[in-house]
C-alpha cells in the first residue's frame, strides 16, 4: 500500500469538519481563524440562531459543530437534540460565559460530547475537536471547579436515552405494560430499566424516581401536572 494511502486512512489524519454557531460575528470569525491555522480543520458552515444552525448541520453533516449556549430563537438542549436526530454522527461541544450545573447536566443527557468555557484558549479548543472527532469516549469538560464538583458523578449515573424515555412516561402515570406496549418492548425490558434508574437517581419508588429525576432536571415536569396546578390556583 501507498504510504500517502496508508495516511489518508487513518480517521486520526482526516481534516475535521467544524461548523460554527454563534449569534456573535466577532466570535465566529476569531474560533474560524484559530481552526483554520490548523491543516487538519476546516470550517464548513456558520450560523447566528438555531434555525439556521439545524438546518446546515442536516445539510453538510459536520464532524463537530461548536454551538454557542445563548442563541436568540432555540433552548439549547433542544437544539442539540434536533441536530442530533438529523446528523448522528456529529459530536457538539458547546460554548459558554458559565457553566451552570443543571443545564451542564441536561445538555449531557441530550447528547453533547463536551462543554467549554469562553475563557479557554485556542490550543484547549483544538485539542477538545479533535478529541471528540477521533471518536474518544471521554466527556471533554472545561468548567469551573464548584461545577465539577457539584456534577460529581454525573457521567457515571447519567441516564440512558432509554432510561429516560421510560422515566417520562412513569411520570405520566403509565403502568409497566402501557409502556411496554407504547415502546414495543416486554413488561420485563421496562422493569430492568426501572431498576438501573433507581439504582443510579438512589430511589425508592417509582414517586421517587420521577421527584428526583424532576428536581435534577434530567426529565421535564408532566404537562397534566402542570396544567392541574394552573387550574387549582
Amino acid at each position: 500500500m501507498n504510504p500517502r494511502d496508508a495516511v489518508a486512512a487513518d480517521p486520526a489524519s482526516a481534516t475535521t469538519r467544524v461548523a460554527l454557531v454563534d449569534d456573535h460575528a466577532l466570535v465566529r470569525e476569531g474560533v474560524r481563524e484559530i481552526l483554520e491555522s490548523q491543516d487538519d480543520m476546516v470550517v464548513v458552515s456558520e450560523a447566528a440562531n438555531s434555525g439556521d444552525a439545524i438546518a446546515q448541520v442536516a445539510r453538510h453533516r459536520p464532524d463537530v459543530v461548536l454551538l454557542d449556549v445563548e442563541l436568540p430563537d432555540g433552548e439549547p438542549t433542544d437544539t442539540v437534540t434536533r441536530m442530533r436526530a438529523l446528523s448522528p454522527s456529529s459530536q457538539i461541544i458547546m460554548l459558554s460565559m458559565y457553566d451552570g450545573p443543571q443545564l451542564l447536566r441536561r445538555l449531557i443527557n441530550a447528547g453533547i460530547r463536551g462543554y467549554l468555557l469562553k475563557s479557554v484558549c485556542g490550543d484547549e479548543l483544538l485539542a477538545a475537536v479533535r478529541s471528540v472527532h477521533r471518536g474518544s469516549d471521554r466527556m471533554v469538560l472545561a468548567v469551573s471547579r464548584d461545577s465539577l464538583a457539584r456534577m460529581q458523578g454525573i457521567t457515571e449515573n447519567v441516564l440512558s436515552a432509554r432510561e429516560l424515555e421510560i422515566l417520562e412516561l412513569v411520570a405520566q402515570a403509565l403502568s409497566n405494560g402501557q409502556i411496554s406496549t407504547r415502546l414495543t418492548i416486554t413488561e420485563a425490558t421496562v422493569k430492568r430499566h426501572l431498576r438501573n434508574v433507581f439504582a443510579k437517581l438512589g430511589a425508592v419508588s417509582r414517586i421517587d424516581a420521577v421527584n428526583k429525576a424532576i428536581a435534577a432536571s434530567l426529565i421535564a415536569p408532566p404537562h397534566d401536572q402542570s396544567c392541574h396546578r394552573h387550574r387549582a390556583g
